[in-house]
């Protein structure tokens, strides 16, 4: 454990081995900071927070405060992330309030660039790669090996499925599908995030049958209603791993979905 002179842990606080907190940091008592993270300086957590090992924290970071929301009245909501992360210069992560679920979760190997925010009971995924000055509204939920650009707005209560792209400068205002790609100043579908599907792995097959579900679902041009083509879509798939994480995001709570530009 290296700890600079300048840095003030307050007493209570747990540092797990091998942390290096550099200098002008401040830790509150309430802080967990597990095995090999790394404050880099000028660096303050406070509140109930919880950093997984090695993930590692860039200068004038503001991680557990207070979270920008009227409604809150100081309880003990806590703020948790977890291991390798990388979070960069500037970046802001609150935690829940008691309207929600009196927490803010930050899962695994995320990459949080400069300035990007995760406001109060969000819930970001593992792999998520949040760019410069991305913002996550309240309430927010994040899947896996999702990518959100530069300046892009997510508004409270949208869900971001898995594998997602949200395109720079984008404000996303309804719920975006597993797979989908999503641009412009107001957020619509453009497809399958075809660029992240064939990075991580997905062979031609399982590309062509997400984007036949795709095409069922948004292009087709029959006059039967999404939901009676989302039923035939569920029962053709029922065992389809790929396909299940798609229907599966559609059969959960939705306010509304992110859709096609209209032609």
């Amino acid at each position: 454990m290296i700890i600079h002179p300048s840095s003030i842990i307050e007493l209570g606080a747990k540092i797990g081995m091998g942390v290096k907190i550099g200098p002008f940091c401040s830790v509150g008592k309430d802080v967990t900071l597990a095995d090999q993270v790394e404050l880099v300086s000028h660096i303050s957590i406070s509140g109930i927070t919880q950093i997984g090992e090695k993930t590692k924290v860039y200068p004038f970071a503001s991680i557990g405060h207070a979270p920008q929301d009227l409604k809150y009245n100081g309880e003990a909501s806590k703020t948790i992330i977890g291991a390798n992360n990388t979070i960069r210069e500037y970046v802001t992560i609150q935690p829940g309030t008691a309207g929600d679920s009196m927490q803010t979760v930050v899962g695994d190997h995320c990459l949080l660039m400069v300035g990007s925010h995760v406001a109060h009971d969000c819930v970001v995924g593992n792999h998520v790669i949040m760019a410069n000055n991305a913002t996550l509204a309240g309430h927010v939920k994040i899947g896996d090996f999702v990518i959100i650009g530069g300046l892009a707005a997510i508004k409270q209560f949208v869900r971001i499925g898995d594998h997602a792209m949200i395109g720079g400068m984008a404000g996303v205002e309804h719920d975006v599908i597993p797979f989908g790609m999503v641009i412009g100043e107001r957020g619509w579908l453009n497809g399958l995030n075809l660029v992240g599907l064939k990075r991580r792995g997905f062979n031609r097959e399982a590309i062509q049958k997400l984007q036949d579900i795709y095409s069922c679902l948004f292009i087709s041009d029959s006059n039967q209603p999404l939901s009676e083509r989302f039923a035939v879509l569920n029962a053709r798939y029922v065992d389809d791993y790929d396909a299940k994480i798609l229907l599966n995001f559609l059969n959960g709570k939705s306010n509304s979905l992110c859709q096609p530009k209209a032609s």
